[in-house]
């Protein structure tokens, strides 16, 4: 049984890395939500630099958002109010785009999350091919809802942005969730399916 576990983990991770490509690099659901800023770009982009130099990092902004300190917080909460707030990514120059070592971490990623997930699915009682990918269609929701949504909540990413990455997500899910019900079928149900 380990051996088919690891298989369908293994499968599963790669059927998860060609649907997460397809939909980012053949379909529009990766750019849903995320928009460019094309006015006045080279000198939005050298304030930027001016600003922050060569320090990678997450940015929110505006400053003051110390939950730990009332003033501050009402201050914040009043700059939010008056002018515009958001959160940054910023690498300065130099970062890589859809380089080798990024393309191979998310395969990792997604080999990891179907592994465990499969892991999960062979510790259940679950015998029959469609609760075995509920199971793990399932499990692909409740990751889903646990990272995007709270994105929405807390940081206000585009609520298309939020609903397209869950999509991508939960297909992901159902589809190693497919492959597992394929591959973890139990041998007697498989002898009983041949005719003799």
């Amino acid at each position: 049984m380990a051996k088919r576990v690891i298989l369908a983990g293994v499968l599963g991770g790669i059927a998860m890395y060609v649907w997460t490509s397809v939909a980012h690099v053949v379909l529009p659901l990766g750019a849903i939500g995320v928009s460019e800023i094309s006015k006045n770009e080279d000198s939005f982009l050298a304030s930027l630099h001016a600003t922050l130099g060569e320090s990678h990092g997450m940015y929110i902004f505006p400053s003051g958002s110390d939950t730990t300190d009332a003033a501050a917080l009402q201050q914040y909460a009043q700059k939010v109010a008056n002018g515009p707030s958001g959160l940054l990514i910023y690498h300065p120059s130099g970062a890589q785009s859809l380089s080798a070592s990024q393309l191979g971490i998310e395969f990792l990623i997604e080999l990891i999350q179907a592994l465990l997930v499969v892991a999960l699915l062979s510790q259940s009682r679950m015998e029959t091919f469609g609760s075995r990918a509920a199971f793990v269609t399932i499990a692909g929701v409740l990751a889903a809802l646990a990272t995007h949504v709270s994105y929405w909540n807390w940081y206000g990413f585009p609520a298309s942005y939020t609903v397209a990455y869950i999509f991508i997500q939960i297909v992901g899910f159902a589809i190693v969730g497919i492959v597992a019900a394929i591959v973890m079928r139990s041998p007697a149900r498989v002898t009983a399916a041949v005719p003799a």
